[in-house]
């Protein structure tokens, strides 16, 4: 079992609360996409690319 601290990693990885609110969204409704991005090290490029999901401003 694995358990992964979000609230460091939001605080390490986002900077805006729009950043805040994608890494939300894949913790209630992706979990396992979570734990791949938070496991490989990818959060950056998560937030630099296109999520399947996007919060409106």
């Amino acid at each position: 079992m694995i358990a992964i601290d979000t609230i460091a990693v939001e605080n390490e990885a986002a900077d805006t609360m729009h950043q805040r609110s994608e890494f939300d969204y894949l913790i209630y409704n992706k979990p396992l996409e979570y734990a791949r991005l938070v496991l490989g090290g990818d959060l950056d490029g998560y937030l630099k690319g296109t999520p399947e999901h996007r919060l409106m401003d």
